[in-house]
């Protein structure tokens, strides 16, 4: 069973959407978290609304597209709290735009933030985890980390990407009793197509109408903490739309017909 009292949890994207929404249900269950964004004004909110959390609240401002100081970053984190029990990698940029009008300087920024700066914080964090005896550490993928979706190449590409890393990690670091688990969000209400990146690199700047139906970031939260208790190696969250996964799954050509009839947004 999960203990959450006086367990360190360390959550990346904690500024907004799901990753605030886990620093706030943690807090609730008296952990102790460290949470990272690369919008330090956000982050000062999220320390106004629990005054009276203070000594279980800590901040690191960091952003995943420059991890060049992550040693560091992560070694006065370690000195400071003792140890990291859980690492939740919530940051992340999604995309929209076609693969024939995206310029490779953007999968590459694409890459580089949802991957490489998601493997480099947890690179840092698991030789901490292997000599303490224990940890477990968490990615965030998409289900268009399981499959092709309009708009999304790079972004599918970066998270499907996560699964290969991640399944490597668990199955290697069993001798240590480090786990790792894959998040795979499907439509949560957040603002992560407002940050979506277009072809210009520029900000799609609204809500998609799929998303604005998707569960809420307080439910998707209690959903990867209950998945995390019982130690999954895949978290599904979401609704009915977590379904294209089996039809992916076990019928292919349904599937390839179903996400034909896509309108892009």
């Amino acid at each position: 069973m999960m203990k959450y009292n006086n367990s360190v949890f360390w959550v990346t994207g904690a500024s907004s959407g799901i990753g605030k929404a886990l620093v706030y249900e943690l807090l609730n269950r008296g952990a102790r978290v460290i949470a990272s964004s690369n919008r330090e004004d956000e982050l000062g909110d999220v320390r106004k609304r629990y005054p009276d959390k203070k000594q279980l609240l800590s901040t690191s401002v960091f952003d995943l597209a420059d991890m060049s100081n992550i040693d560091g970053i992560v070694s006065e984190q370690v000195k400071k709290h003792g140890r990291i029990d859980v690492l939740l990698n919530i940051g992340g940029v999604s995309q929209r735009s076609e693969i024939v009008e995206t310029p490779l300087w953007l999968d590459r920024q694409i890459m580089e933030i949802n991957y490489f700066g998601t493997i480099a914080l947890t690179k840092a964090v698991l030789p901490y985890m292997i000599k303490q005896g224990s940890g477990h550490i968490l990615a965030t993928s998409s289900i268009s980390g399981r499959f092709g979706f309009p708009l999304r190449s790079a972004y599918s590409a970066s998270k499907q990407a996560l699964h290969g890393f991640f399944e490597t990690l668990h199955i290697e670091n069993r001798g240590h009793n480090v786990k790792a688990s894959v998040i795979i969000p499907g439509r949560v209400r957040t603002n992560i197509s407002y940050s979506a990146l277009t072809s210009s690199g520029k900000k799609h700047g609204k809500m998609d109408a799929g998303l604005a139906k998707g569960i809420s970031p307080e439910k998707a939260a209690r959903i990867i903490l209950r998945g995390l208790e019982r130690n999954k190696r895949e978290i599904l969250v979401g609704g009915n739309e977590l379904l294209m996964l089996y039809i992916r799954k076990f019928f292919p050509s349904i599937f390839f017909n179903l996400a034909g009839r896509i309108k892009p947004q």
